[in-house]
This record gives structure tokens, C-alpha cells and sequence, in this order.
């Protein structure tokens, strides 16, 4: 009798085992399907998920630093309309230091004697009997002495300003002097943009920094200390007591040999002839060509169409005051992920008497961030034009291996420009034909 228990009750549990795991059968088969699930850093992503990005300093975005008005006017050249050499009249260029304040009251000054004092001290002597009182926005440390025997008293206020290189705005409202270390001033420019160009590179190479260019009125905004505004002044008396500026187009080319060879680069001679090839001048590295103007962008790419294929890097145009120096960034104008945008073009040119010969007495300069990698000394002819060539586009390669043929190579085309700036009143024209010959024979 128990025995009989004991089977049904194991029947039973069998039974019940069977449903249980029919029941999870069935669960697993209605499973829901997922797909793969992703975790990093404890944090599942999947398709569905939104990217979550680390926290950012609040820096200006690169593409936001790197905009800028002149970009178009450097980084074009209009190789079908360029003039050799134009004529532009002269015009004032014209310097006026803003925020001065309103004018001083209309006092005498007479017999006023200073000696070893700083500016506000000098200053507060000399109007302790009005009611205007001195004000230091910014800490001056120059210390003035002098003598003023008849004056008026803004001129007065003046010349201790300039021996204190401070500068000085008046409130009449509060009957206030305010001296400060710095100034603002504002030049009134050329209308020629090439000259604009010009004026604006000589001041970033005398380290004149967050200058604000309005190119529709012509103008340039510019904040400094009394060195600033001395090495400016000093550059708009030299620009303006030149009678040339020079300008350089050019573009870089990387140039890909179609076979395992270099370019033949002396094929240029039967190709364009020995009176298109003025002269050959060897560097440290690479070697620049002086050519006649039948050799051109288009011409030069016809060339090195039948021996290599060529992309161009970059392209654009600087200017310089005549015996100044200047320079042209390769990436300023080329695309990021070149390897030659670490490349500088600088150019240091005069145009006058050559022996004889008016010519453009030239430096060529090329280098990188490393230093320089080669440079030509070339006097030309106006019109002639240059072909650097051989320079490695491994010099520019920093990593041990790379996919870039060994023969590949830099070649950079310039054209120089010259500028003549007339007496005042004559109209701005491009010269050629006899015009271009009469002026050339001056």
C-alpha cells in the first residue's frame, strides 16, 4: 500500500516537472531579440543611445581663428588678368590717435619748471590753483624734467605727456585728466589693397598685434604703449617715402613623377628654348630658374604634364614696401592636411639701378618651422618670372615611412609685380605695350 503512494507521487512530481519545463520552454522561445549591447566605462551604448562628450574649455573653434577678411584678397590670384607693373597715385596716409577726450580749458602756462618728477606729480603741480584734477588709470614710471616758459596749456599737458611716454584724455564733465600707458589710433589707408597688404604685413612683422581692418572705408584700428606707436609712425614715414611696392603671385605645386624617376627638369630647354631660360641658381637645396614670361602657370603645367602628374598645395600673393621683407604661408592658403603647410615663403626685394640694369634685386627665402631649408639671391627683369625646383617632398615628411614617392618634389612658380606710386591726382592704370616698354627704359 505505501509502496503504491510512493509510485503515484513520483508520477505526480514527474508530471509537474514536465509542464514546469514545457512552461520555460515556451518562455525562452517568446524571448525578446537583442542586439549586441555595448558598455564602456559602465555606460551602455547602443543605436539608440545619445553621444555624451567630455566637457570643453571655451577656446574659439579653429575654423572661427582661422577667418579672416584678406584671406580672399591673399589666397587668389587672377592668372588670366595679372598687369606686371601698374601705376597707382600717391594718397596721405594718415595716423589720429582716438578717445583723446574733450579740449582743455584755454589757460596760459609761463614759467613752469619740473625737474625729476612723474607725469601726475608734474602735472598736479602745475594745476594745483585750477580745478582740474589728475587721474591715473594706468601705473606710469617715467620720470620728466623741463622747463616751459610761454605756452598754452593743452601744449603744455602735451610735451610732459611725450617726455613721460604717457597719454592723456580730458573730461571736461568732471574736470578731469586721465593718463594711461596706452593709446588707440586709427589709420586712414590707401585705397589700393595691395598696399593695404603691404602696410598691414609691416606692422604684424614689427609685432603690432589685434589689428581691426575696415576694408570699406579703408582704415586700420590699432591699441599700443608709446614704442607701438613710434615703430608705426616709423613705418607709415617709410612706406609713404617709397616710390615702388613689390608684390609676388605664386603657386606651389606637389609634383608626382609617372615613373621611378625624377622630373628631367633640363627638357625645359629644348621644350621652351634657351632665350626663355634667363638664369639657374643653385641653393642648399633645390634650384631656381629665372624664366621669361612664356613661361606660365599654364605653360609650366603643359611641361610637367608629360612627365608627372602635379596637385596643387597652394596659392596666393604678398606684398612689400620696396627694400622691405615680407612672407607668404604656404597653409594659410592650402589645405590642413598637407604636409607642406609648416612651409614659408619669405621674400626680401628692391627695384631700382642693378649695375646698370633696373632691375628687382630679390631674396627667396623657404623654411619651415625647423629653420631654413634653402634660398635664392635673384635680381630679374620686370616681367620675368621664377620656377623653384627640387626641393624633396620627403623634407617635409616627419614620419619614418610614408607612401610618397622619393622623386616627388616642390615646385613653386612666382611672379613678381611691381607697383609705381605717382604724384597725387593721376589716374590708377595697368601698364603694357609701349607703355609698359616706355617706363621699363626710364
Amino acid at each position: 500500500m505505501a509502496q503504491n503512494n510512493i509510485k503515484k507521487t513520483i508520477v505526480l512530481c514527474a508530471v509537474l516537472a514536465s509542464f514546469a519545463i514545457s512552461g520555460c520552454a515556451n518562455k525562452q522561445q517568446n524571448l525578446p531579440l537583442y542586439d549586441t549591447v555595448n558598455v564602456v566605462e559602465n555606460t551602455v551604448i547602443d543605436e539608440n543611445s545619445v553621444p555624451i562628450f567630455p566637457k570643453k574649455a571655451a577656446l574659439t573653434t579653429d575654423t572661427a581663428q582661422r577667418f579672416a577678411l584678406d584671406l580672399p584678397k591673399r589666397c587668389t590670384v587672377d592668372w588670366n588678368n595679372q598687369s606686371v607693373v601698374s601705376v597707382v597715385p600717391e594718397e596721405k596716409i594718415e595716423i589720429v590717435r582716438l578717445n583723446t577726450g574733450d579740449d582743455l580749458p584755454d589757460l596760459k602756462v609761463s614759467d613752469y619748471e619740473f625737474k625729476k618728477m612723474y607725469v601726475k606729480d608734474a602735472l598736479e603741480k602745475l594745476l594745483e590753483d585750477t580745478d582740474i584734477s589728475v587721474v591715473e588709470d594706468q601705473a606710469t614710471f617715467e620720470k620728466i624734467s623741463g622747463t616751459i616758459s610761454t605756452s598754452s596749456l593743452s601744449d603744455a599737458v602735451e610735451l610732459m605727456a611725450k617726455l613721460g611716454r604717457v597719454y592723456y584724455s580730458y573730461d571736461a564733465e568732471f574736470g578731469e585728466i586721465h593718463l594711461t600707458a596706452n593709446g588707440k589710433w586709427m589709420i586712414k589707408m590707401p585705397k589700393d589693397e595691395t598696399i593695404i597688404m603691404a602696410m598691414l604685413d609691416a606692422m604684424r612683422g614689427a609685432d603690432v598685434r589685434n589689428l581691426l581692418v575696415n576694408w570699406q572705408d579703408k582704415t586700420v584700428v590699432f591699441e599700443g604703449n608709446y614704442q607701438t606707436e613710434r615703430e608705426v609712425s616709423k613705418i607709415i614715414s617709410d612706406v609713404a617715402s617709397k616710390k615702388y611696392v613689390l608684390a609676388w603671385d605664386m603657386d606651389v605645386y606637389r609634383v608626382y613623377p609617372k615613373t621611378d624617376n625624377p622630373i628631367i627638369w633640363m627638357n625645359m630647354l629644348p621644350a621652351f628654348g634657351e632665350n626663355n631660360i634667363r638664369m639657374s641658381i643653385p641653393g642648399v637645396v633645390g634650384r631656381a630658374l629665372v624664366v621669361s614670361p612664356e613661361i606660365n602657370t599654364k605653360t609650366l603645367q603643359e611641361f610637367i604634364a608629360s612627365q608627372a602628374n602635379m596637385v596643387l598645395v597652394s596659392q596666393g600673393t604678398f606684398a612689400i614696401p620696396n627694400g622691405w621683407q615680407s612672407r607668404f604661408d604656404i597653409g594659410q592658403c592650402g589645405k590642413e592636411d598637407r604636409l607642406e603647410t609648416d612651409l614659408i615663403v619669405g621674400a626680401t626685394g628692391t627695384y631700382g639701378n642693378y649695375g646698370g640694369y633696373k632691375k628687382i634685386d630679390a631674396k627667396i627665402v623657404l623654411s619651415t618651422s625647423n629653420g631654413e631649408l634653402t634660398s635664392f639671391k635673384i635680381p630679374s627683369n620686370v616681367g620675368d618670372n621664377y620656377v623653384i625646383v627640387g626641393i624633396p617632398t620627403h623634407a617635409f615628411v616627419t614620419t619614418p615611412e610614408t607612401l610618397i614617392s622619393p622623386f616627388a618634389e616642390l615646385v613653386v612658380f612666382v611672379s613678381p609685380r611691381l607697383i609705381s606710386i605717382v604724384d597725387a591726382g593721376k589716374p590708377s592704370k595697368s601698364l603694357s605695350g609701349n607703355e609698359l616698354r616706355d617706363f621699363l627704359n626710364q
